[in-house]
């Protein structure tokens, strides 16, 4: 009951890692955020993996996924430091696009009440296929945004971590039950086979020693 139980609650877990993730995965594609799409998309492999264990009994995917939880925890963790800028970081470096573009998060222009606003440039010496973006009345800024995603993805995973260990101590201690029992079955059998081996010699005599008496008798 208590596996059942365990399963149960990992598998909403994981179908709940997926909807999340798939929505921070819409978004990061519209910010041209690279390295969180990347990070994304394994963690989408994973956690079906981890699905697909839970559901078909499989121990060693759900280690996948208890390695891959702590991985992941780590990542978001380095995401939120990044956009708090702790630790000499920036968020204004190109670092999640891996320096090939100069995109920003999508929720940085298009948060709740931003108000984004396309202007020309007004220096001379300036491209003229250039502009500026001016985002004004955001309720909240693109970096809390981004870290409230992130919390909310450490929040799932350290859920996950736990009922996936505690998954695979049951799943650990089912397997050891069955072969302890099995093994006592063979261990029986075996020595039912010894028992009556010696019961042949036994039965021989006695129809040796009736004969002899019957001879005797004559």
């Amino acid at each position: 009951m208590g596996c059942c139980s365990g399963r149960c609650s990992l598998i909403c877990l994981c179908a709940l890692q997926l909807v999340s993730a798939l929505e921070r995965q819409i978004f990061d594609f519209l910010g041209f955020q690279w390295a969180p799409i990347l990070g994304n998309f394994l963690h989408i492999i994973v956690v079906i993996l981890g699905l697909f264990g839970t559901i078909q009994y499989r121990p060693r995917y759900i280690m996948v996924y208890t390695v891959w939880t702590a991985l992941w925890i780590t990542w978001n963790v380095f995401i939120i430091c990044f956009y708090l800028e702790v630790g000499g970081l920036s968020k204004d470096t190109d670092l999640m696009t891996f320096n090939i573009s100069v995109h920003r998060s999508w929720w940085r222009e298009h948060g709740p009440g931003c108000v984004r606003r396309v202007l020309p440039p007004s220096a001379h010496g300036m491209m003229d296929d250039y502009t500026y973006v001016s985002v004004t009345g955001c309720v909240v800024d693109f970096q809390y945004l981004e870290v409230i995603h992130s919390a909310v993805q450490i929040l799932l995973s350290l859920i996950g971590f736990v009922y996936a260990c505690y998954v695979i101590s049951i799943s650990m201690e089912e397997e050891d039950t069955f072969d302890f029992i099995g093994g006592l079955d063979t261990h029986s059998y075996y020595q039912d086979h010894v028992e009556l081996k010696p019961v042949k010699p036994v039965e021989i005599s006695n129809d040796i020693d009736s004969e002899m008496r019957l001879l005797n008798l004559t």
